[in-house]
Protein backbone atom coordinates (compact mmCIF):
# COMPACT_ATOMS: atom_id res chain seq x y z
CA UNK A 1 0.00 0.00 0.00
CA UNK A 2 1.78 3.43 -1.41
CA UNK A 3 0.89 6.21 0.88
CA UNK A 4 -0.78 6.71 4.50
CA UNK A 5 -4.31 6.63 4.90
CA UNK A 6 -3.82 9.26 7.83
CA UNK A 7 -1.21 11.26 9.44
CA UNK A 8 -1.39 10.47 12.43
CA UNK A 9 1.13 12.70 13.73
CA UNK A 10 -0.66 15.68 12.29
CA UNK A 11 -3.80 13.70 14.27
CA UNK A 12 -2.37 12.63 17.37
CA UNK A 13 -0.99 16.80 17.92
CA UNK A 14 -4.70 17.78 17.04
CA UNK A 15 -6.17 15.48 19.43
CA UNK A 16 -4.22 15.76 22.43
CA UNK A 17 -2.81 19.33 22.27
CA UNK A 18 -5.78 20.68 20.34
CA UNK A 19 -8.65 19.00 21.47
CA UNK A 20 -7.12 18.14 25.08
CA UNK A 21 -7.78 14.32 24.98
CA UNK A 22 -5.76 12.10 26.75
CA UNK A 23 -3.90 9.70 25.23
CA UNK A 24 -6.66 6.76 26.43
CA UNK A 25 -9.28 8.74 25.16
CA UNK A 26 -7.96 9.64 21.88
CA UNK A 27 -7.19 5.89 20.48
CA UNK A 28 -10.87 5.21 21.71
CA UNK A 29 -12.25 7.59 18.99
CA UNK A 30 -12.80 6.49 15.80
CA UNK A 31 -11.30 8.53 12.53
CA UNK A 32 -14.88 9.59 11.84
CA UNK A 33 -15.39 10.56 15.54
CA UNK A 34 -11.99 12.54 15.26
CA UNK A 35 -13.16 14.28 12.44
CA UNK A 36 -16.16 15.19 13.49
CA UNK A 37 -14.45 17.02 17.26
CA UNK A 38 -12.03 18.68 15.12
CA UNK A 39 -14.58 20.34 12.50
CA UNK A 40 -14.00 18.13 9.85
CA UNK A 41 -17.71 16.31 9.21
CA UNK A 42 -18.51 16.60 5.52
CA UNK A 43 -21.95 16.39 6.29
CA UNK A 44 -22.34 18.76 8.97
CA UNK A 45 -24.33 21.60 8.21
CA UNK A 46 -23.14 24.33 10.90
CA UNK A 47 -25.53 25.63 13.40
CA UNK A 48 -27.41 28.75 12.08
CA UNK A 49 -29.28 31.40 14.78
CA UNK A 50 -32.81 29.13 14.25
CA UNK A 51 -31.46 26.40 15.33
CA UNK A 52 -29.14 27.73 18.25
CA UNK A 53 -32.84 29.33 19.43
CA UNK A 54 -34.86 26.14 18.81
CA UNK A 55 -31.82 24.43 20.90
CA UNK A 56 -32.45 27.14 23.67
CA UNK A 57 -36.03 26.63 24.17
CA UNK A 58 -35.68 23.38 24.60
CA UNK A 59 -33.20 23.33 27.07
CA UNK A 60 -33.06 26.71 28.75
CA UNK A 61 -30.03 27.62 30.91
CA UNK A 62 -32.04 27.49 33.87
CA UNK A 63 -34.41 25.84 35.68
CA UNK A 64 -37.74 28.12 35.46
CA UNK A 65 -39.00 28.28 39.39
CA UNK A 66 -42.28 28.00 40.90
CA UNK A 67 -43.43 29.33 44.30
CA UNK A 68 -39.52 30.17 44.83
CA UNK A 69 -38.58 26.33 44.40
CA UNK A 70 -36.85 24.70 41.53
CA UNK A 71 -38.86 22.59 39.80
CA UNK A 72 -36.03 20.03 39.31
CA UNK A 73 -35.43 19.76 43.16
Amino acid sequence: MSGALFDWPALMRAGLQGLGLMPDAFWRLTPAELLLMLGDAPDAAPLRRAGLEALLVRFPDMAKKENGHDRDG
